[in-house]
């Protein structure tokens, strides 16, 4: 009888219990007093916490290509024999625009930052020069023709400025290498008197490493996430070019090789980026690390 005594209080106790929560329930949100807490079962429970975030293979990886035209310049076209040389001017020194063609592989660090590194085949363009000079009793010219290519090799880094209707200016700077190639250069001029016989020398391709480097500046358009274009400018300093030794057409005498001094070039690009995934920005995965410990304060 005792047990039964104790089982039917049991269930009084469990009926009372759930009556007055559930009264409870029906009772209005306020506190019990002025400045107390809100009734338990006003409570709101606290949001889950956010998925952790994605990590994606190949996550700031991307490919790009390019297209453009260069405008290049001479810092200063110079001879062995220039020192001994009397009156001599440089007249002229241009070298012809070209074309470019350029591939590269990055990495987009985040929403601002990203770098790459890229090979670019810079075309033949035409080199046309001029000097004069006084032999003593003759004025005398050497008229000079040549072309010039070359491979340019960079590590770039690009700051991009923010984002206006899918427009991203950008700014970036670059360090690499340089491999000039002079060819086909020709020295046509006038002999001394009393003939004053043309004569033509010409010599040899050849190559020249440089340190080479790049400042940037453009606007990137965002077609997809993953596909973007770009329209830039980029002032490039290439370094020194030298041709072979010149070499007399009848074989009567050499002169020492061309040196092409200080060649930089202003360039106009188009070109194109596929990013294969968008990398998390830093400021969301820190978002994920600090917001479930802030909940608890």
């Amino acid at each position: 009888m005792g047990s039964v005594r104790i089982a039917a209080l049991a269930a009084v106790a469990a009926v009372a219990f759930t009556a007055g929560s559930a009264r409870a329930a029906d009772y209005p949100c306020q506190p019990q007093y002025p400045g107390g807490p809100l009734p338990p079962h006003c409570m709101t429970p606290p949001p889950p916490p956010p998925p952790p975030p994605v990590i994606e293979e190949f996550g700031g990886w991307y490919i790009r290509g390019d297209i453009g035209m260069t405008n290049q310049a001479l810092g200063e076209l110079f001879n062995a024999n220039y020192p001994s040389t009397a009156n001599l001017i440089v007249r002229d020194k241009n070298f012809e625009s070209g074309m470019l063609w350029g591939l590269g592989v990055g990495y987009k660090w985040n929403s601002w930052m990203r770098f790459d590194v890229t090979g670019e085949y810079r075309g033949e363009t035409g080199f046309h020069g001029l000097d004069t000079w006084f032999d003593g009793a003759n004025a005398r010219f050497n008229n000079y023709t040549g072309k010039k290519s070359e491979w340019l090799f960079m590590l770039n880094a690009y700051a991009d400025l923010g984002t206006w209707g899918g427009v991203t200016p950008f700014v970036g700077a670059g360090i690499g290498f340089s491999r000039i190639g002079i060819h086909s250069l020709r020295d046509m001029g006038v002999g001394p008197a009393p003939a004053l016989q043309p004569t033509l020398s010409y010599a040899d391709s050849a190559y020249t490493w440089n340190i080479a480097y790049a400042l940037h500046a453009g606007l990137a358009y965002e077609v997809s996430k993953n596909f973007t274009v770009e329209l830039a400018y980029r002032y490039v300093y290439l370094g020194d070019g030298k041709s072979g030794t010149l070499i007399a057409y009848d074989g009567s005498g050499t002169t020492p090789p061309m040196e092409f001094r200080g060649i930089d070039s202003h360039d106009l690009k188009i070109g194109v980026r596929y990013l294969f995934a968008s990398a998390p920005a830093p400021q969301y995965q820190m978002q994920q690390v600090f917001q479930p410990l802030m909940r608890r304060f």
